[in-house]
């Protein structure tokens, strides 16, 4: 009769099924070592325990330290829209709606390029900037929009609303405009960049339509 050699899926799997195994055999934690993972010198068993315990300890300090950045970044975000939108409610002049708008995302979101065009107006604000005529094309594709659009600029007629008519404009986001529950646009926001990833596809767009519905609300005092 020949001795069977056990393997070590064998050995893996008896140690599974028997977690009180070293509880009965402690004196075998001190004796068994394992290669150090950061070194040559052999450890304990019990040590590279602590090892990959230590190891989990930093990789979850890591994880909350980067939570925390991510919420201290939303905090900031969401402090910056609460004003903008004081801004826009305080604002007695309807004119005045489209320049806190632009300024606003500008300046207060850091957007390098800004622009805004608005369409179905009240007669009394269709001598505004914005006002300016709309490309039949641009007003579909806006009416098609269900959320906000980003990506690269792919020769986007409305990007020609941008600084040197988007000539620099690398990535670029589309906000429509609505009346609350209208199917139909008045209105379409364009941010711009040169950095291609500031605006990239696949990114979250919940940002932006929060801003694309506090600028509707404010800006449809001057729809139709």
């Amino acid at each position: 009769m020949t001795d069977r050699t056990i393997g070590a899926d064998e050995v893996a799997r008896y140690l599974r099924n028997n977690p009180g195994f070293f509880e009965a055999h402690a004196e075998l934690l001190a004796a068994i070592t394992v290669p150090h993972p950061h070194g040559g010198r052999a450890i304990s068993l019990h040590e590279r325990q602590l090892e990959v315990l230590r190891e989990k300890l930093r990789a979850h300090e890591m994880k909350l330290a980067e939570l925390l950045r991510i919420g201290q970044e939303n905090d900031a975000i969401s402090e910056k829209l609460q004003r903008w939108t004081r801004q826009l409610l305080l604002a007695a002049d309807p004119a005045q709606l489209p320049g806190l708008v632009v300024d606003g995302l500008r300046t207060a979101f850091s957007v390098p390029q800004v622009a805004m065009r608005l369409w179905a107006l009240r007669e009394a604000h269709l001598g505004l900037d914005c006002a300016q005529p709309v490309p039949v094309d641009v007003i579909t594709l806006t009416n098609g929009m269900r959320e906000p659009f980003c990506g690269p600029n792919s020769e986007f007629q409305a990007a020609g609303w941008l600084p040197e008519a988007g000539a620099g404009t690398r990535s670029i986001a589309l906000l429509p405009l609505r009346k609350g529950v209208d199917p139909n646009a008045f209105g379409l926001i364009v941010l711009g960049s040169a950095d291609p990833e500031r605006f990239r596809s696949g990114m979250g767009t919940a940002f932006l339509e929060r801003i694309a519905e506090t600028a509707s609300a404010a800006l449809s005092r001057l729809a139709e």
